[in-house]
């Protein structure tokens, strides 16, 4: 709880310093916002599972309370693109908060006295107005990386495009399992509702420090005119996002729901899957952060980065594949250290693969409309979760872990062959 409070005077702080460019300082203030964001939305996802959980909801309902949330982030982040472009990147990250905010109260109404139906009625709302907020927040704070790094460079800073985007999206799926794990502590300490208004208090500090520190008018260009120019994006654009949806539903074709309900079926208790999925996701942020070392940036074009997705996509289809044959041989290991194993391998692999997708975006994306292109990216990455979401409960009903798992090794197939035809230029 300290780390959301103390950013808004942080980034007040920031805003005021003379020592760094408009175009760092700017990218700070943005990622400060993010992470406090970030922070409060991974603690909503825990509350909500654990919550409903002890209320004795199914597993398949409980992937049903975020099917919303998901749904709402397609439209969210493709209009978020356009908005941003036409209103600035400022007003779109103000808003996505203040939605937030809305969201949190809309959940903190819940009666525990309204019959069943109604209170996942009133979640599933709840969750599509924060499915919202999440998926605008996003694509303005990504959208503003392209342009703090563009004024960066402007002002003869070393350009550094490939590093900002991965230690942003690195730190904020770091965040965000601190979020999982605040989740549960506050549903503990405070409970649901209470829970609920001290996160709604500590995202109006936010949204008061942006609204001060962050020039109002950023990002602001002529937006598309048509519907057919707006969908009409670059090859690079359209083809990442294809592999983005097959790569996003890979990882949440299992994760959602398999991983929990198959860890639990095998005498883990629900806290330590919480704690688990947590620490996954911190390890999954560093890895992201990290990958700037991993992957080699090139000097002309996207040499080096376009075969990097390639390669990786490869190598995280077999994860699996692996992991469906070591279940099913006679290995002397229980079948939840294999599947811890494997997501351990599984996410270490997906990490470096995304963050070089969050990168080629940006490279893909023209600089006068780059908040469009990437809405537009990350709306595909939205539908990927949420037919990810869908499938996990459909094929672990259907045919357990192992189903998922062969779902998720033909959607990063497909992945593989989308990135064969991605250009290597930006």
């Amino acid at each position: 709880m300290p780390a959301a409070w103390s950013i808004s005077p942080a980034i007040c702080a920031i805003s005021g310093s003379d020592a760094v460019t408009s175009g760092t300082r700017n990218y700070t203030i943005v990622t400060a916002a993010y992470w406090g964001f970030t922070l409060t939305d991974g603690a909503l996802r825990m509350l909500v599972l654990l919550h409903f959980f002890r209320l004795g909801y199914s597993p398949f309902t409980l992937s049903f309370l975020f099917l919303l949330y998901e749904a709402a982030g397609i439209a969210a982040n493709f209009i978020g693109g356009w908005l941003a472009t036409r209103y600035g990147i400022t007003r779109m990250l103000s808003v996505g908060l203040a939605t937030q905010i809305i969201g949190f109260l809309v959940l903190s109404a819940l009666s525990p006295d309204w019959a069943a139906a109604l209170s996942v009625a009133w979640v599933v709302a709840a969750q599509g107005i924060c499915g919202v907020a999440k998926d605008l927040t996003k694509t303005a704070s990504k959208s503003a990386i392209k342009v703090a790094e563009a004024e960066a460079r402007a002002e003869n800073s070393e350009g550094r495009l490939f590093r900002w985007v991965a230690w942003f999206t690195g730190s904020k799926n770091a965040m965000k399992g601190a979020g999982f794990f605040l989740g549960g502590l506050l549903l503990e300490l405070l409970g649901f509702r209470l829970s609920l208004w001290v996160m709604a208090a500590s995202l109006a500090l936010i949204l008061l420090g942006v609204v001060i520190s962050l020039p109002p008018m950023m990002g602001k260009r002529k937006a598309s005119s048509s519907v057919r120019e707006l969908f009409g994006k670059s090859k690079g654009v359209n083809l990442l996002a294809a592999a983005r949806v097959m790569l996003f539903g890979a990882r949440d074709v299992w994760f959602v729901v398999g991983v929990p309900v198959f860890l639990y079926a095998n005498g883990w208790t629900f806290t330590m899957v919480g704690a688990f999925l947590a620490v996954w996701t911190i390890f999954y942020g560093l890895i992201q952060a990290s990958a700037p070392a991993i992957i080699t940036r090139s000097a002309d074009g996207l040499s080096r980065e376009v075969p990097a997705a390639r390669a990786w996509s490869a190598l995280l289809a077999l994860v699996p594949v692996l992991i469906i044959a070591m279940l099913a041989s006679s290995l002397p290991f229980r079948p939840d250290v294999i599947l811890v194993a494997g997501l351990a391998v599984f996410g270490a692999a997906f990490a470096v693969n995304s963050s070089v997708h969050s990168y080629l975006i940006l490279a893909y994306a023209g600089s006068e409309k780059a908040a469009e292109d990437v809405g537009f990216y990350y709306a595909a990455n939205a539908a990927g979760r949420f037919g990810g979401t869908l499938l996990s409960g459909l094929l672990y009903q259907w045919g357990g872990l192992t189903a998922c798992l062969a779902g998720s090794a033909l959607m990063l197939a497909a992945c593989f062959l989308t990135t064969l035809l991605l250009p290597a230029k930006s």
